[in-house]
């Protein structure tokens, strides 16, 4: 199989883009699907999350896109505000080569008013959450009757997370002479059933589920129900990983664990679908940057969640779908680092455990977890807090503003700065613990672009 992109006969500005991009070989899945994406077929791809999907049906929108006919002729919905965000920047850095592409995110959990007023600008490709588009199409702000290219993006999260009836709405607004891409992590029999609905004579693409995990160590302990909450503190005690997702299957489970460790010590934040948005931002970001040590996460608030260096995966519940556990333990072990998977497993889920076994091909490792006691002094504490800046994009700040402001106006020194991330309202800075009152000193009496914003400790 060719995997140069040159082979693919893309225009030359996506060409020389990808080049500039230091993408010269595909992926699996963008060498699998791209040529019968290119081609104008519908498509089903079957992909873990950070497979290169998104560039796969990316380049194929652009290089399908008519830039001078300025009316929405690509829609791709999205299960979180999180991903689509991801996905619309994705396919922005794409189309850098190609001048005047307007790529507009639609998603709940944000003002309605500013993307009223970019609706009425117009814009090429549509990238949003079922919802959000649905609150549009009712108020006639929204016209899809030129769509010539509907992507559905981890469609089996958009089914779980029960936005069935919303996709097929938003699908009635679509002309049915169309491409339709349909892209899922795992493909359950509703996948087959949504695809055989809104597709024709699809090309199947599937790239092997299963992560890497030779650089994971996995380990299974069997606990008793009423003790799951203390083998987890211990484990964490015991390994002190310096970043970890602790998954729950229900989010009831999830906000009970992230209640209860936090009453022992354990620096963690809750993530699930009963967030407001701006706490969901928030919860995000103070794990990425590194101020917070653990998140307890859903699986499905967890898809789009883009953290590199995550040192462990626990497993507070065993799923009873093992390609969904081999996805969770796919969050660790990334990058050449290694990574550790610890499951907790009670007697009643002994048959979950035989079924990972099974899926994977190899027996398990099993530990006591009688021998692993919770010792609070020996938990990891985070190395930064996050700032946050009543102050982003919309404001003209920068990230060289802020570490400006930071390194020379108040001698902080660099290393004491660790992520910056602005949005179009807020900035979110890392910073490490002993430089924190310093710098929000600088940020609430001092400017940034000859301006007063205000600074908070998040946490």
């Amino acid at each position: 199989m060719n995997k140069e992109f040159a082979s693919l006969g893309l225009k030359p500005a996506l060409l020389d883009n990808l080049e500039t991009l230091g993408f010269t070989q595909m992926t699996d899945i963008q060498a699998g699907s791209l040529p019968a994406i290119l081609q104008g077929k519908d498509v089903v791809a079957k992909a873990k999350t950070g497979s290169g999907k998104t560039a796969a049906f990316g380049l194929g929108l652009l290089q399908n896109l008519q830039v001078e006919r300025f009316r929405i002729q690509s829609l791709v919905l999205c299960p979180t505000r999180e991903l689509a965000e991801q996905v619309a920047e994705e396919i922005r850095r794409l189309a850098r080569g190609i001048h005047n592409i307007k790529v507009l995110t639609l998603c709940g959990g944000v003002p309605m008013g500013p993307q009223i007023g970019s609706l009425e600008h117009g814009a090429h490709i549509i990238v949003g959450t079922p919802g959000r588009i649905i609150d549009h199409l009712s108020r006639q702000r929204l016209d899809l009757s030129e769509v010539n290219t509907l992507v559905l993006d981890e469609a089996d999260r958009m089914l779980d997370m029960g936005f069935e009836d919303e996709m097929a709405s938003v699908i009635r607004h679509i002309p049915t002479n169309r491409q339709t891409l349909l892209f899922s992590a795992t493909y359950p029999d509703t996948i087959a059933q949504i695809s055989a609905q809104v597709q024709t004579n699809p090309v199947q693409v599937s790239v092997d589920a299963a992560h890497d995990t030779s650089s994971i160590e996995q380990i299974f302990f069997e606990v008793d129900e009423a003790h799951r909450i203390q083998a987890v503190a211990a484990l964490l005690s015991h390994y002190q990983p310096e970043s970890a997702i602790i998954f729950c299957n229900t989010k009831i489970a999830c906000q009970e664990v992230a209640d209860e460790l936090i009453s022992l010590g354990v620096s963690a934040l809750a993530l699930h679908g009963d967030l407001e948005q701006k706490d969901r931002t928030q919860v995000l970001t103070r794990f990425a940057n590194k101020s917070a040590s653990v998140l307890i996460a859903t699986d499905v608030a967890s898809r789009g969640l883009d953290v590199k260096e995550v040192n462990a995966v626990i497993s507070y519940q065993i799923t009873p779908d093992p390609e969904v556990h081999i996805h969770r333990i796919g969050r660790t072990g990334r990058a050449d680092a290694k990574g550790l998977a610890l499951t907790l497993v009670s007697p009643k889920e002994m048959a979950r455990a035989n079924a990972i076994e099974d899926y994977q091909g190899s027996k398990v490792k099993w530990l006591g977890i009688q021998s692993i006691r919770f010792h609070q002094n020996r938990l990891v504490e985070p190395e930064f807090v996050t700032i946050c800046i009543d102050g982003g994009k919309k404001d003209k700040l920068r990230p060289g503003d802020i570490l400006g402001a930071l390194t020379k106006d108040a001698e902080v020194p660099n290393d004491d700065v660790g992520k910056i991330n602005v949005t179009t309202t807020h900035t979110y800075v890392a910073i490490k613990t002993r430089s924190v009152k310093r710098s929000l000193k600088q940020f609430n009496e001092g400017k940034l672009k000859g301006r007063k914003f205000k600074a908070r400790k998040l946490g």
